[in-house]
């Protein structure tokens, strides 16, 4: 497979100021309707509103996949998630409420919705909240209150420490460390130091303590405890003569995410990481910098649409365009001429009259008066509504200033955006295996960075602890993209929270006006070179106003460009993860099918699809170790098995073009609703309480990802085969391999040598294990197996004159 799996579905374009009525199409090449007002029709004259016109996640459930294809051609905006129905199948999109009146005038059933504005006023309240708690403390120092500290003896009289201490800086940055003597009139620090874990309930900070007891060689008296912001108590530590504990295996430290985080706040995380553990990190600026988030500025005139026109900056918005104005005036005189006049910034259209004194000017000559002006086209440019003809009369309006509506504050820079990965590792030298973990590729989900900088966070700040993460970061090349798509991930943050795409403006002037800006942009991971629209797979869509829209070629976007480099630049990265959400899946590739006759891209080999399934018991007994989710089995295995055609996506990116052997993330399993016996979805943004939960158990499966590369790392093992009759007529047998490790077969049945170029064994089917091999007549089988390690079995050299291939005879009774 290779690459992150999520079949991302596109949608229909949400225009978000207008009560447009679309016409979906059910073709096998479908084009978005023209999302243009009736004749008539009345339009907005300013932006969409803050509650963005309705838009929600609501559920659909349809009959059968052909069904769920059919939305996906239709380009609705589909969330990567799909589950079974005793009727049918239910799955989620992003609709407004026109969208969702035409799907259900076209026979879908759309029904309630699983979150809407109001969730995400909530989380945004929730995060502004915990912004400021911790901006409050930001430059002061922080007040430790020590709750308790003991020692205590337990295990034949093994001793250990626990200390718990309250801060007043309540944000997760805040960083305790605990430091202790070895008994009266020793030094300070001679017992050692460690690092608190944060303990939270419910998503609130309760205090710092250690996850378990730490062993320790003698009784201390005292423990200081320090904090990142300053602060510093000591206090004495007392025997405790309670219950005997288990003593833990090892010292660990979680949990550093206390709030939702803007591109902005990550990027400042993993690169404040970098500075602080630079013996085993490292910052790598990616080389191509996005588009930035930013924005021609515009502004709307007019409320019919023949007489509507809009006029856009030249330069962006916060590069000028926000300090252009536009006035449109009727002159007090008859037979008066259309004319333009710039002053500085400010434009003002003069509308030609009759000789009855009443305007007389169209559209379509406004906007070709301001183009053909030299001062003023250097400013902006002007267009009709959407295309249309304009030949309605234009109405005077007041001097409108223009602006690019971006509602970021101004501590989030509208710069190209410098994307940033972390690299973590002892040795950095690309002689370790690499692991790249990369996450956000849709701007609006939210979870997924948190996944990421809690995975960074885990790693560096117990390395010196956990000799478990240190065996991790000693023998693996590890590189963490925690935001890919920066500029879409802050316009979710600030501007419209259901953005899928990144800020890149592909739409033409008939769909470009200001109420469409919500539909602008590229989906990331259709942009890739592997199974892509532009081969004719299915999954992705042509238009730009589309949630999948591949943009204009294959890595047209910087985003896309720099996934593909670091696997590039660091050749030695051998397994991959993309993080998506929502809906608690584990995949893998292939990702992508041309929707007439399913024509999906090669399957993997037999060796590595089961590679696949052996790991993904121990990724998802470590996600499930959390708080008990369990992905189910359904929802396990290659993206088009499980979810939908995916069209060029990331993970088929990676592992067709580089072999990267790449698993995908669906964060946000459904929730198991006791009351009513049924799971619920989570969606995109859910409230931030089980938002901390997904980033905590998903960040448990991105560790045992590590696990399993540091295992191949230090495979040495040979697999072992057998060959195994299952079946005999009189004229006929059948056999299979079975092998005692994920493996591939090359088999012959001539007699012959065999090598990497003979037959190799394959998958039965879909989820059927291995293929049965009937034979006719009695045969001489030779065969070797080789593990994903590259492994050979018995040692044998395929390419040279060896004779250690294994052999059998298979014998056929009764030959005619």
């Amino acid at each position: 497979m290779g690459r992150s799996i999520n079949g991302r579905v596109g949608r229909v374009a949400v225009v978000l100021a207008l009560p447009i009525a679309l016409t979906l199409t059910l073709s096998p090449n479908p084009v978005l309707a023209d999302p243009s007002p009736q004749a008539g029709q009345v339009v907005p004259d300013r932006q969409p509103s803050t509650d963005q016109n309705g838009v929600a996640l609501l559920r659909i459930v349809v009959p059968d996949q052909a069904a769920v294809d059919r939305l996906n051609d239709m380009g609705v905006d589909l969330a990567e998630y799909k589950k079974p129905l005793d009727n049918g199948i239910e799955v989620h999109a992003v609709l407004s409420p026109q969208e969702a009146q035409d799907l259900r005038d076209q026979g879908f059933d759309v029904r309630g919705a699983i979150s809407d504005q109001s969730d995400y006023a909530q989380n945004q309240a929730e995060r502004k909240s915990a912004i400021m708690s911790a901006q409050a403390t930001a430059d002061e120092t922080d007040t430790l209150t020590p709750l308790r500290a003991e020692w205590f003896t337990s295990l034949d009289d093994q001793r250990f420490l626990s200390v718990e201490v309250k801060s007043s800086a309540t944000d997760a940055e805040t960083v305790l460390t605990a430091t202790w003597d070895s008994g009266p009139k020793t030094a300070p620090d001679s017992g050692g130091t460690a690092t608190m874990s944060r303990f939270t309930d419910a998503g609130q900070y309760m205090y710092h303590r250690f996850s378990a007891p730490l062993p320790i060689t003698a009784a201390p008296t005292k423990v200081t405890i320090t904090s990142s912001r300053g602060g510093s108590v000591t206090v004495p530590v007392n025997k405790w003569l309670g219950e005997k504990r288990k003593p833990p295996s090892k010292h660990y430290v979680e949990d550093f995410v206390d709030h939702y985080m803007d591109p902005t706040e990550v990027t400042g995380r993993i690169t404040s990481l970098a500075r602080q553990f630079p013996n085993i990190s490292q910052i790598i600026d990616l080389p191509n910098k996005t588009n930035g988030y930013r924005r021609a500025a515009q502004a709307q005139f007019g409320t019919v649409t023949a007489s509507t026109f809009y006029v856009t900056s030249k330069a962006y918005g916060s590069e000028g365009g926000n300090d252009i104005g536009v006035t449109v005036a009727q002159p007090t005189t008859a037979s008066a001429p259309l004319s333009i006049a710039v002053a500085g910034k400010n434009v003002t259209v003069t509308l030609a009259t009759d000789a009855a004194g009443a305007i007389s000017s169209t559209a379509r000559q406004v906007v070709d008066a301001i183009n053909a002006d030299t001062a003023a086209a250097a400013l902006l440019t002007a267009s009709t509504y959407r295309g249309n003809a304009g030949a309605g009369l234009v109405a005077a309006a007041p001097a409108t200033k223009l602006t690019d509506n971006l509602k970021a504050p101004p501590s989030v820079s509208r710069a190209p955006f410098q994307m940033k990965a972390l690299r973590i590792g002892k040795k950095r030298d690309g002689s370790k295996v690499g692991v790249f973990l990369y996450c956000q590729e849709h701007a609006r989900e939210w979870v997924t960075p948190l996944t990421c900088v809690e995975t960074a966070e885990r790693l560096l700040r117990n390395y010196d602890s956990d000799p478990a993460t240190k065996k991790l970061v000693d023998n693996l090349d590890i590189f963490i993209m925690p935001t890919v798509n920066p500029d879409g991930g802050t316009y979710s943050f600030y501007d419209y929270n259901m953005q899928r795409k990144n800020m890149t403006n592909y739409c033409p002037a008939t769909s470009g006006d200001p109420a469409s800006r919500n539909s602008w942009g590229v989906d990331l991971n259709r942009n890739f070179t592997v199974g892509s629209l532009f081969d004719g797979y299915s999954g992705a869509s042509s238009s730009c106003t589309s949630g999948t829209f591949a943009g204009p070629s294959e890595l047209s976007e910087p985003e896309t460009q720099n996934e593909v480099w670091l696997t590039h630049q660091y050749p030695n990265i051998k397994f991959a993860m993309n993080t998506h959400s929502y809906g608690g899946y584990f995949m893998w590739p292939p990702g992508a099918y041309k929707t007439a006759g399913r024509e999906l891209l090669p399957r993997v080999d037999f060796g590595t699809e089961n590679y696949f399934w052996d790991a993904s018991s121990h990724i998802l007994s470590a996600v499930q170790a959390w708080r008990g989710t369990g992905i189910w089995p359904g929802q396990t295995g290659p993206v088009p098995d499980v979810l939908y055609s995916a069209a060029g996506n990331s993970a088929d990116e990676h592992w067709f073009n580089r072999g990267i052997i790449g698993w995908d993330f669906e964060v946000g399993a459904d929730v198991y609703n006791p009351a009513t016996k049924q799971f619920d979805a989570v969606g995109f943004q859910p409230d931030f309480a089980e938002g901390h939960e997904e980033a905590m158990e998903f960040a448990n499966g991105q560790l045992a990802i590590l696990e399993v590369a540091r295992s191949f790392s230090d495979d040495n093992d040979r697999p072992k085969s057998k060959l195994e009759v299952t079946g005999r007529t009189d004229t006929s047998a059948t056999f299979t391999f079975t092998m005692d490790e994920p493996a591939n077969v090359y088999y012959t049945l001539d007699g012959s040598r065999p090598t990497l170029n003979s037959p190799r064994l394959a998958a039965a089917g879909m989820r059927e294990g291995a293929q049965q091999i009937t034979v006719d007549k009695t045969t001489e089988v030779h065969w070797f197996a080789v593990d994903i390690a590259g492994n050979v079995e018995g040692n044998y050299k395929p390419d040279g004159n060896s004779k250690s291939y294994r052999n059998e005879t298979v014998k056929v009774r009764n030959v005619r």
